[in-house]
């Protein structure tokens, strides 16, 4: 069974959708990681008994001394793969050289990378609009694409458009999770 460390910044939703559908059926979360010492998802990573490790980012000077902690927890339980699951932060070649990860992203990409995707997708003049989650490289949302997923925005308002990705979010991160458990080498 791969093992595999979440990262993660805000509400947690896409950890928690892991630890309730993949976590010791078919993947092990060894590590819950987030920058952000007052993120919801800490409440998952307890209540699942999973190691979590807070790494505020604002203790940081710069980037680089922040993922070179970020990549000693990772190794430290390690885990095959990492998972960026909301996790908001650019990352540093010290960590896209040294740990395996993918990304999910709520756009189809290349379109709206970076912030606000899901506002923009909404608001671009393409008929669909969806997820991607791709292979986590030095230059933002930029990676191979493992896994997208598309839905037609025709008639939808803006928070049913919206709550509609955040399902294809989860159906996506864990298609792509197990295609990359599966095809690890």
């Amino acid at each position: 069974m791969k093992k595999i460390a979440i990262l993660f910044s805000g509400n947690g939703t896409n950890l928690k959708y892991i630890l309730d559908n993949l976590h010791q059926k078919e993947i092990d979360v060894v590590l819950a990681l987030t920058n952000n010492p007052k993120a919801y998802g800490i409440k998952y990573a307890k209540d699942y008994n999973i190691p979590l490790e807070i790494v505020n980012s604002k203790d940081f000077k710069n980037r680089e001394d922040f993922d070179k902690i970020v990549v000693n927890k990772i190794i430290k339980y390690n885990a095959d793969f990492t998972v960026l699951a909301g996790f908001m932060r650019i990352l540093t070649p010290i960590f896209t050289k040294n740990i395996k990860s993918i990304n999910l992203h709520p756009s189809l990409l290349p379109r709206h990378k970076g912030l606000d995707a899901i506002k923009r997708s909404y608001n671009d003049e393409f008929e669909d609009g969806g997820v991607s989650v791709h292979y986590v490289t030095e230059k933002l949302d930029d990676g191979e694409i493992i896994v997208q997923k598309s839905i037609n925005k025709e008639n939808l308002s803006y928070q049913e458009y919206y709550n509609k990705i955040k399902e294809l979010e989860k159906e996506a991160l864990k298609e792509a999770i197990l295609k990359v458990a599966k095809n690890f080498s």
